[in-house]
């Protein structure tokens, strides 16, 4: 069989595919590595989801994938290890040599933040370890907080958790920023936030959430404890592109390029999602670029695209 539409990822942006592209009468197979929802399952709590009045990404994520497979949907679990997508039929090949073929592909493979790898940090997530200051910097009012990162990213979200915390501390291995300099000005002129230069975050631990870390100096090696009631780690994203490299052309960071239509460089081929290169990657961004990608492989079907 050969399906009209094949999403590669089942987050939000592949959920929300499957829904437009099943509603449009168009066969579908939604291929996840392992069971649906992304990184929509790490969060504890989502507040700024349109109409949802708060609740974990997990039950988001489960309404998701039982209306999409209202539709239609199907649904493979799979670890796919190869891909073919420059012929007119797309071929996909799992880990368990089977080829599955499509007229079109959505990629929605989503991206893994960048972990610290130190103790503690994979059993304080949700538990005052995020990776995300505007997912979850409101469940921190009048908290003390920690931010881990230099570049934009860090130091912006650090001048926004300001709007919660009592006090933000950045924590920098080097001794000044790679963030612009507008962005570095605004941090160093706020009095809420105060700057640990040249340190890094060598545990993360507490009780029932996070309470302190333990900083290094990287020149003296010298540790000392800094108490906090979380931690935001913002150094970075991996798209989940490895194995698009040699096809589909990225932008030098690894993310997808395509234009307002979700289409990349390769005719049939979409993207969506965190995986694509964007402003902003939230979860109701992540659906708009699904609903969006699903509608455009229809017309491309159509020959209207």
């Amino acid at each position: 069989m050969t399906y009209d539409v094949i999403i590669l990822g089942g987050g939000p942006a592949g959920l929300s595919a499957g829904i437009y592209a099943s509603r449009a009468r168009l066969s579908t197979l939604l291929i996840e590595r392992s069971y649906p929802g992304g990184q929509l399952m790490m969060c504890e709590n989502i507040e700024n989801y349109p109409g949802y009045p708060g609740g974990p990404g997990m039950q988001l994520s489960e309404a998701m994938r039982e209306q999409a497979e209202k539709f239609g949907v199907q649904s493979k679990i799979a670890e796919v290890e190869r891909l073919d997508l420059l012929g007119l039929e797309k071929v996909l090949r799992t880990a368990e040599k089977e080829e599955i073929r499509g007229k079109t592909v959505i990629l929605s493979l989503g991206a893994k933040p960048r972990r610290l790898g130190v103790p503690g940090e994979n059993e304080f997530l949700g538990r005052g370890v995020s990776y995300c200051a505007v997912c979850d910097g409101a469940f921190f009012k009048d908290k003390k907080l920690a931010v881990v990162g230099g570049g934009d990213t860090a130091v912006e979200d650090s001048v926004f958790l300001t709007r919660y915390a009592s006090s933000v501390h950045v924590i920098h291995r080097r001794d000044k920023f790679r963030a612009q300099r507008i962005i570095q000005e605004r941090a160093l002129a706020n009095p809420v936030i105060n700057v640990q230069w040249n340190s890094v975050v060598r545990e993360i631990s507490g009780g029932d959430a996070v309470e302190h870390l333990v900083l290094e100096d990287v020149a003296t090696k010298e540790q000392t404890h800094l108490s906090v009631d979380g931690v935001f780690i913002l150094i970075g994203h991996d798209p989940n592109t490895k194995m698009l490299e040699a096809q589909i052309k990225l932008d030098e960071m690894g993310y997808i390029l395509t234009d307002e239509n979700m289409r990349t460089n390769v005719p049939g081929v979409f993207a969506a999602g965190d995986v694509r290169h964007k402003l902003l990657r939230q979860i109701v961004t992540a659906c708009a670029d699904g609903a969006i990608a699903a509608t455009a492989a229809e017309k491309y079907i159509e020959g209207s695209l």
